[in-house]
């Protein structure tokens, strides 16, 4: 048997090669002259058209507005949960609460590159969505904390199958001149999905039950998804290495047009040549010859989250509590700071290039943490801390947003070549989700136990090596192509 099957197998790359390289053959055959690549035909004609593709990334970026909602939903739900399934004040438990959908997002994020390589996009969101609905309705009729920690599990699993085929589609189906822009729609969707959370929150402390409410809602955007992915086209590079090159090029036309059709396909059959990512072992992405890229995403996704943004996001209520302020209030501010980041983000990342918002955003949230370490010492009176605590949370926000939120998943799905990118992007974002799940589980127990200066001291650091690694590693890819990115940044087999 399973002799037979890799027998099955070898036939299948070797078709789908011959495949790829009659394709080169007979587009060699119709054209007289070499076929030109996408950017030199927009050279001549202009780019393709923006708005064929957005309404495609718009419904992709439902998986991150979903991602923001359930960060935020807890936040000013989570007295009222505790007190109506009897665990308040056990911080263990209100931390698992908040965490074990992380731990489900890691069981999603490491399949989910293996489940969009064999079943394709289209499906692979459809599928996201599933657990999404079922857990975020498990949550909102639970009567213990364990069907509580049941449902929140049933949502990470989406959660973390999510991202990533939100970062690979759009990278994958948008024209290069506006990737990094489209890339950003996805913490623009994050910041709106915990800005609603957080509003949609707020009346939950004084309605009994409200917090069902919450959960309930979040059962709409996963349907929503599901539905109008259908109107979508599936990635043209998954077509072609599958061997469909023919709805590769459908697929192309309805994104960009009929004029870009064949300079998109010359530049896609430049980098495809039927070495299926069915092949790729996690041994060769860990220690063959991507390993500096893996490593470079990894690392980028490990800082992102020991940055402390997400113990922010998750107990701003309480840290705001504790400074005196009122939470519904900070907590909209919070929202509005995420959102003023996202639309930086929006605006400079195809004109300034992903590397130096990385860099000035890694600065700027090691300043602003300094600010929040600098509130908790003796140094500052007790009337200046709350302007240094709630300013430099703020402002940690909004650097976060603005460049270190959204541009590592977007700037590593243009760095993975088109052969590893949705696999390396899965065990890369498997770090990003065991870290955050650590951050989210024990941030209450460290800020009681070594208090708030130290932890904050932490955080910054972590920043500042972000912004050395960013310096010392990351290349550019603004205004590149994706064929142009991999043959810069790997030697060709």
């Amino acid at each position: 048997m399973r002799g037979r099957n890799a027998d099955a197998f070898s036939m299948y790359k070797r078709g789908s090669r011959e495949h790829i390289n009659l394709y080169d053959k007979e587009q060699g055959d119709k054209e007289q002259s070499p076929l030109r690549s996408l950017n030199e035909v927009s050279k001549d004609i202009g780019n393709p058209p923006w708005k064929r593709s957005i309404f495609h990334v718009v419904v992709a970026s439902l998986t991150s507005f979903l991602y923001g909602y359930h960060l935020g939903v807890v936040n000013e739900t989570l007295e009222s949960i505790s007190n109506d399934l009897h665990f308040n004040g056990n911080t263990m438990a209100e931390g698992l609460v908040v965490s074990i959908c992380l731990g489900g997002a890691f069981a999603g994020s490491t399949f989910s590159g293996l489940i969009v390589d064999r079943i394709g996009f289209r499906r692979a969101f459809q599928l996201c969505a599933l657990p999404m609905i079922i857990g975020s309705s498990m949550s909102a009729t639970a009567k213990t904390l364990w069907n509580m920690l049941l449902g929140r599990l049933f949502v990470g699993t989406g959660m973390g199958l999510g991202p990533p085929l939100a970062s690979l589609y759009v990278t994958e189906v948008s024209p290069a001149y506006v990737r990094g822009t489209y890339g950003s729609f996805l913490q623009i969707a994050t910041s709106l999905g915990l800005m609603g959370a957080l509003l949609l929150g707020s009346p939950a402390k004084e309605t009994e039950g409200w917090w069902r409410i919450c959960f309930w809602a979040s059962a709409v955007p996963p349907a929503l998804l599901a539905l109008f992915i259908e109107f979508s086209p599936e990635s043209p590079h998954w077509l072609f290495k599958k061997g469909r090159a023919a709805d590769a090029e459908a697929a192309y036309e309805k994104l960009f047009g009929g004029p870009y059709v064949k300079g998109a396909m010359a530049e896609l059959s430049k980098t495809v040549r039927g070495d299926e990512a069915e092949g790729v072992k996690l041994s060769e992405l860990i220690f063959g010859r991507h390993r500096k890229v893996i490593f470079i995403g990894s690392t980028l996704f490990a800082l992102q989250q020991l940055s402390g943004i997400n113990a922010i996001f998750f107990f701003s209520s309480t840290v705001f509590k504790s400074a005196g302020v009122s939470s519904q209030s900070a907590n909209i501010c919070v929202g509005i700071a995420n959102m003023l980041g996202s639309f930086a983000a929006l605006l400079l990342m195809d004109k300034l290039g992903r590397k130096v918002l990385l860099i000035a955003s890694f600065s700027g949230m090691a300043v602003t943490m300094g600010l929040q370490a600098t509130s908790a010492s003796s140094l500052v009176s007790s009337h200046n801390e709350v302007y240094l605590s709630v300013g430099g949370m703020l402002l940690f926000v909004f650097s976060f947003a603005a460049g270190a939120g959204p541009v590592p998943s977007l700037l590593l799905s243009e760095m993975f070549p088109g052969r590893i990118r949705a696999k390396a992007m899965s065990v890369c974002l498997t770090v990003h989700w065991v870290i955050n799940f650590l951050v989210g589980l024990l941030f209450l127990r460290l800020l009681e136990q070594i208090g708030a200066l130290v932890l904050d001291t932490i955080f910054a650091t972590f920043c500042l090596v972000g912004v050395i690694f960013v310096k010392r590693n990351v290349m550019e890819t603004k205004g590149r192509s994706l064929q142009e990115i991999e043959i810069t940044l790997l030697p060709q087999e």
